[in-house]
């Protein structure tokens, strides 16, 4: 009796950059409709990882097999039968109707000069009804939101009926209900249909509640690898990323959950020295850790929040040593968050908003800016085109025009950022009124 291969198999996996190093031995065994989460700290070689099983990368040693089949030695269409890839994002492309764009993924069962068949669509129509995206068919794919469209995406996927799904941080730019609302449609997938599910995901805590199984990778090497109740841990945080943690388990689903407190190693300014600022940063969802990173490496004192545990600007503050008034994982921002994000807010010099998709669990996080608009220069990051950031019934459209209104002024990138912010700093701090307010 013949025993069926496992849905992928990676031996003593290794790949190269040039000289530089991005998996060195990885082993990994993922079997029939398995979802296991792939995670680790931001460089550690997880997209590195689900690019070479897509045959991407090549492998400077070792092996991965899809079924029993060498990447290597599969076609292009082949691959496509066998693996569905949801990315993090995509660039602009033409504006088709949600019911083209999804039957791209039809492509790989198709001749060169084959049409789409009746089966095709139906199966189409099917699919974006399973993603709640039936009434939309007709629309283009530029007219939908950033969490219709990441739907629409694993509809694409799901449309080639391949056995075995990758996703790269499908949650990134999505305020939590779409994170939630992605990833149980996921775990549906691979309860109902049996289809094999790896994931990249940031957020440890919804890897471990929405995964059978979670592979933690470090710099390149597998660090763990078992049930989230055996790989999260305090020792696990503090290995890894370097964050001291609190373990605490899910009354209603026994699962564990970390809650960061700090930073193991505590940075402090050089000996004799105060770098300017202190400069704030509103984000959330990884919209603000590239102008995070721009203002700390240029010299400057940085907080941030109100940020979510383990949402990846807040793993990223953690990293830079940026202090944050931080929330539990998909909870409201609470009334304490609140005031220890107002504090931050109000011992700012200048302020920076970045382009974060805004729900209702989040909205404050404007609310709390707005007043402080007047007194404090204020910068209004734009929006990419890409991507939508309005998850609040327009009251986030609403909050960012009133900002701009009272004087918060819109800037582009990280560069630009820092350009304004030096010119803030650059004038001296002017006495403070009788209130206590510096004046302006």
């Amino acid at each position: 009796m013949t025993t069926a291969p496992p849905a992928l198999r990676v031996e003593h996996l290794a790949v190269r950059y040039g000289p530089r190093v991005a998996l060195q031995a990885v082993d990994l065994r993922v079997e029939p409709g398995e979802f296991l989460a792939l995670t680790g700290p931001n460089g550690s070689g997880k997209s590195t990882l689900l690019r070479t099983i897509l045959g991407f990368l090549p492998a400077a040693e070792g092996s991965v097999e899809v079924f029993g089949t060498p990447v290597a030695a599969m076609s292009v269409r082949e691959r496509a039968r066998r693996v569905a890839w949801v990315p993090q994002s995509e660039p602009e492309r033409d504006d088709v109707p949600l019911l083209q764009y999804v039957l791209y993924g039809r492509y790989p069962f198709q001749g060169p000069l084959d049409r789409d068949t009746e089966q095709d669509r139906t199966l189409a129509l099917r699919i974006l009804s399973e993603v709640g995206l039936a009434d939309r068919a007709e629309d283009g794919i530029l007219s939908i939101s950033g969490g219709e469209r990441q739907r629409a995406i694993l509809a694409r996927a799901l449309a080639q009926q391949t056995p075995l799904l990758l996703l790269d941080e499908p949650t990134t730019h999505l305020d939590i209900a779409h994170q939630i609302d992605l990833l149980t449609r996921v775990r549906s997938l691979a309860r109902t249909r049996g289809v094999t599910v790896l994931a990249a995901l940031h957020d440890l805590n919804l890897a471990a509640r929405y995964a059978d199984r979670i592979v933690v990778l470090s710099r390149g090497r597998r660090v763990a690898d078992g049930s989230p109740q055996d790989v999260l841990s305090v020792d696990l945080l503090a290995r890894v990323w370097g964050v001291d943690a609190d373990l605490a388990v899910d009354s209603r689903t026994g699962l564990p959950y970390l809650l960061a407190k700090r930073l193991v190693v505590e940075r402090a300014p050089a000996a004799g020295t105060i770098a300017p600022g202190p400069v704030h940063v509103v984000g959330g969802g990884g919209a603000a850790a590239p102008v995070l990173r721009a203002l700390v490496d240029a010299g400057f004192r940085v907080t941030a929040g109100a940020l979510h545990l383990l949402d990846t600007d807040a793993e990223t503050a953690e990293a830079l040593g940026v202090v944050a008034a931080v929330e539990a994982p998909f909870a409201p921002l609470g009334e304490e968050v609140r005031t220890r994000h107002r504090v931050l807010l109000a011992e700012a010099r200048t302020i920076v908003v970045a382009p974060f998709a805004v729900g209702p669990s989040n909205l404050a996080n404007l609310e709390d800016v707005r007043p402080l608009v007047p007194r404090v220069p204020t910068f209004l990051m734009a929006v990419p085109p890409s991507r939508t950031i309005e998850f609040a019934g327009g009251a986030a459209t609403i909050l960012r025009e009133a900002l701009v209104a009272e004087g918060a002024v819109p800037v582009e990138g990280p560069a630009e950022v820092v350009a304004a912010v030096e010119r803030v700093l650059a004038t001296p701090t002017l006495p403070t009124s009788g209130s206590g307010s510096p004046e302006r």
